[in-house]
């Protein structure tokens, strides 16, 4: 066999797992209305309003675990205006904080900043569910970097919701956030 000819057959191999790929990436991605007759309803206001407490984890691509964490929350509305503080511990000792300013859009969208979001997060709530969509500076080796998440929450119960964030840069996938959130 010829060198050109076995260059050909493992581009063809290639082109056929690319062309694969690019296809299994071409299904719908879901989407807060595929939750609209999921219950409870998530009332992101309501459930975000007095104390929460969290406990979480974030694992990378591969599934291992990196960071566990607890948090601290205390959520405030007035009108359509909200704050949700936050308070992270990790299991290394490290303690962080974060402040949210939200702001309930109407339709089920809300937007919200914090000092370490650029721009807006924006959030779209539908059923038992709403996502948030931000790109987050994130320190690493004690410098900011920029990473995109897509922040989903499912409302279980009256005090049980779950949180799965998948983080990524450049459209590649790097690990998750996963969070239960207890309402006492």
């Amino acid at each position: 066999m010829t060198q050109p000819t076995t260059l050909l057959r493992r581009l063809a191999r290639l082109g056929v797992l690319a062309l694969a790929l690019g296809l299994s990436a071409c299904g719908s991605a879901p989407q807060p209305a595929d939750y609209q007759a999921e219950k409870p309803a998530m009332d992101f206001r309501g459930y975000f309003s007095g104390p929460v407490q969290a406990h979480g984890m974030f694992t990378d691509r591969s599934g291992r675990v990196v960071k566990r964490f607890t948090v601290s929350m205390q959520g405030r509305w007035s009108g359509d205006s909200g704050v949700l503080e936050e308070d992270f511990t990790y299991s290394n000792g490290e303690k962080e904080r974060r402040v949210w300013q939200l702001k309930d859009l109407g339709g089920g969208r809300f937007e919200g900043r914090a000092a370490d979001i650029v721009g807006v997060a924006e959030g779209e709530q539908s059923g038992n569910a709403i996502r948030f969509r931000y790109t987050m500076r994130v320190p690493v080796d004690g410098k900011p970097i920029e990473f995109q998440f897509d922040d989903w929450m499912y409302r279980l119960d009256d005090q049980v919701v779950l949180n799965r964030a998948a983080m990524s840069k450049f459209g590649i996938h790097l690990g998750d956030v996963t969070l239960s959130f207890r309402k006492p």
